[in-house]
């Protein structure tokens, strides 16, 4: 199983050189992608500017957007952003998208955020479309760079149940879920779903990302993952994110060796660990780990 990490952008005290100081360290590392996903009302940097810079100065690893709201933009502007994120990667990047679960991002974007499953099915298709080279009106110019890799930009769907499943199983290269507390049970529970819906659909096993929320290598790293959980997840009410960080547990190299071992034995291909502190001792700590496996 491969192990990515994701920059710390939701985390108090991100600051103008942890991009790079992390993406650096990621990179160096014994892992497989660095990563980051969006949100618009909060304290965390831009999706797209955030990835520009980590695939900028990065040379080996696997640059995942994990995950872009697809229907809070225009299509053609993220396959302009993607293209040259592809760029930039030389070939590394990887588009995972969403429809996302926060109201107030929409309407900070304004976007509507109705028929908002539907409206990412369009929007992958037009994506891949415009990535093919496909204008986006008759008789415009393409919209590139062409991408670097034979086949195009792969796409992950990141489908919560049944029926989202079933939709990405239509256009998707592979899934990537999410378990707050790391929980192994979970993540097989969504492999085995999206097993079964693609082999239904007539397409190959997919390839399963997985992740959590931990820290390691820190003082008080449980209060610390919880209190970062907590803050996260505020905008679903408090009585929810404080029960949902409670749940959060992988915060010392044990931990972190169990919730490994759990994702591997649960069927996932690339487990990518979300860290609740920008304090560089939590990334070394977590190569230790995962160069002993």
């Amino acid at each position: 199983m491969d192990v990515g990490v994701a920059l710390p952008t939701m985390a108090p005290g991100y600051g103008p050189g942890t991009t790079v100081d992390w993406s650096r360290g990621i990179d160096t590392g014994p892992f497989s992608s660095v990563s980051a996903g969006e949100r618009i009302t909060f304290d965390n940097p831009e999706i797209a500017t955030t990835l520009a810079a980590a695939a900028a100065v990065t040379e080996r690893v696997e640059v995942i957007a994990n995950i872009w709201i697809l229907p809070m933009h225009p299509p053609t502007l993220v396959a302009k952003q993607v293209a040259t994120l592809d760029h930039l990667a030389d070939g590394r990047f990887t588009l995972g998208v969403g429809v996302g679960g926060r109201g107030h991002d929409y309407r900070a974007a304004e976007a509507s955020d109705e028929r908002r499953h539907a409206r990412l099915d369009e929007c992958v298709a037009s994506v891949r479309a415009l990535l093919a080279g496909e204008p986006p009106f008759p008789g415009a110019d393409p919209v590139g760079p062409p991408p670097v890799r034979p086949g195009g930009v792969p796409i992950l769907g990141s489908p919560m149940g049944p029926r989202s499943m079933a939709r990405a199983a239509a256009w998707a290269d592979g899934v990537t879920g999410f378990s707050v507390a790391g929980r192994g049970d979970e993540m097989r529970r969504t492999n085995e779903l999206a097993d079964r819906v693609f082999a239904e659909a007539g397409r190959p096993p997919p390839r399963k990302l997985s992740g959590c929320f931990y820290v390691v290598g820190v003082e008080e790293p449980l209060a610390t993952l919880r209190a970062f959980a907590a803050r996260y997840l505020a905008i679903f009410g408090a009585d929810f994110a404080d029960a949902m960080a409670a749940e959060c547990w992988v915060a010392t190299p044990d931990d972190l060796g169990r919730v490994l071992d759990d994702a591997e034995a649960a069927g996932v291909d690339e487990l990518v660990l979300v860290p609740g502190t920008v304090d560089r001792r939590c990334l070394d700590a977590t190569a230790e780990v995962v160069a002993a496996r």
